[in-house]
């Protein structure tokens, strides 16, 4: 723990320290001549997709993420044209941003920014809306008209949908609609992660289940089917990364595990968690080494009540009126089963399998459509898998690990800045091996790290101490 510790320490001051400088722009002062596109054409480049398309990080999208998403990356390298619905930092709220390292802890900015590019006068070409489902591309025109309103059995405005479809001044549609209407020359599709995140990071417990499969290949097909059937572009698709990659479910269920202070040995049931309805009691139990090895995940949600296991109280019942029926506070927390870890911040074995399935049924169809209809293939999910055991990128190491490995933000589901040039990297060789092109890689280390803080890395008690409300707006 000491030795990973002082690693997380040394790789955060690192990031922080160039983080922190001002990139307001990528050109450089001499513009090198256009690179060779081949056949592939991005006179009009258009992206369509979710949260990661449009920059999003650490909770929020603000100008100094946006301007490392992929899309961008990509235009940069053949210079062209890309007009991206900025909002100045910190973004639209809610930014996660390193209240200290000693102890590590995270801290939720309450500022707001303001857009930055509502006047541009057509749509823009990153269309990625943060909370974005398959159906939201075919369907979504406004905050009402999303899957997270008119399919939930909690309606949700989501405001994303407003600030980037502009359909109260534009009056055009949908992404696709806004796409097509650009009569683009080249296009990037990446959806569908959101049809499985929403039932992951909630435990699978809302919605209690991923988009069915075959709703899936009716909303994916048809989106393709569409692009086809409309517009001569170019087209480069992504299929979905393993939900249970990120350090949102990696983070705290391991650290737990390896916590010195917890007496595994004397513990008859180990670690015990909710099952079931949330409500209401019913258990599994999960052993140090389920946890060290992933059989069971604990989403990052938890680690303001992990430090609380082993303890008498009802705390994490909080919210709710009186205390479910079978709950004895008196109990010791999370190892018993009168007072379970809940439900929500947890992944079983069944769960992960569910998540798992659905993410290679997706994928296996999205493949389909990609050699039906002549699109370009970039396997994220396999890119994404090979940093596990962590992997060296133009000298520096990146891995899957919260913080210290520099893949994601400090969302723990979002990629950061330098994460998004790898991904552009996997659209470029793609494109380049398809279409004849010899459009430049990007150099991973001339892009800047995305952590901010916010004054002065240890854990406290071994767990990051991160704010209850910090994931309560976050969007996917």
């Amino acid at each position: 723990m000491l030795k990973n510790i002082k690693i997380l320490l040394g790789i955060i001051l690192i990031l922080i320290v160039v983080g922190c400088d001002d990139y307001s722009e990528l050109d450089s002062p001499t513009t090198p001549a256009p690179p060779s596109t081949g056949t592939a054409n991005f006179t009009r480049f258009v992206s369509i997709g979710n949260s990661i398309t449009a920059g999003y990080q650490s909770g929020t999208i603000y100008k100094s993420g946006q301007m490392y998403s992929y899309g961008n990356l990509i235009a940069q390298q053949v210079q062209t044209n890309y007009q991206i619905p900025y909002v100045s930092d910190p973004g639209l709220g809610g930014r996660l941003e390193i209240a200290s390292i000693t102890p590590f802890e995270l801290y939720t900015n309450p500022s707001a920014g303001s857009p930055l590019n509502l006047t541009y006068p057509g749509p823009y070409n990153n269309l990625g809306v943060p909370g974005a489902l398959t159906y939201d591309v075919l369907y979504a025109t406004s905050s009402t008209t999303c899957a997270s309103y008119v399919l939930s059995t909690t309606p949700t405005p989501n405001p994303y949908f407003d600030l980037i479809l502009r359909n109260s001044a534009l009056n055009i549609g949908t992404q696709l609609q806004q796409a097509l209407i650009q009569n683009p020359t080249f296009i990037t599709l990446w959806i569908g992660n959101n049809d499985v995140l929403g039932y992951a990071t909630s435990g699978g417990t809302s919605p209690s289940s991923p988009t069915p499969t075959t709703s899936f290949q009716q909303l994916y097909g048809g989106i393709c089917q569409t692009i086809a059937g409309n517009s001569t572009a170019k087209v480069v698709v992504a299929n979905i990364p393993n939900v249970t990659v990120a350090p949102f479910f990696t983070t705290v269920g391991y650290q737990i595990a390896n916590n010195p202070s917890i007496p595994w040995s004397s513990l008859p049931l180990g670690f015990v968690y909710q099952k079931g309805n949330e409500t209401g009691v019913g258990s599994g139990s999960a052993t140090k080494e389920n946890l060290a090895n992933f059989n069971v995940l604990v989403t990052l949600k938890a680690s303001s009540y992990a430090p609380l296991l082993g303890q008498p109280t009802g705390i994490v019942y909080r919210g709710l009126s009186g205390l479910p029926a079978g709950i004895d506070t008196t109990q010791p927390f999370g190892f018993h089963p009168q007072n379970p870890f809940p439900n929500s911040l947890v992944l079983d074995p069944v769960e992960i399998t569910i998540a798992n399935t659905a993410v290679s049924e997706f994928n296996s169809f999205i493949s389909t459509m990609a050699n039906q209809y002549g699109f370009g293939l970039v396997n994220i999910n396999t890119v994404f898998n090979s940093f596990v055991p962590g992997k060296v990128v133009d000298g520096i190491v990146f891995s899957t690990a919260f913080v210290s490995g520099g893949l994601f933000s400090l969302d723990g589901v979002h990629p950061s800045n330098q994460a998004h040039a790898i991904v552009a990297n996997e659209f470029i060789n793609v494109i380049n091996t398809k279409w004849n092109a010899s459009i430049p890689i990007i150099d991973v280390a001339t892009i800047p790290g995305s952590l901010y803080l916010k004054k002065t890395v240890t854990y406290k008690q071994g767990y990051p101490v991160i704010p209850k409300e910090a994931f309560d707006h976050l969007l996917f």
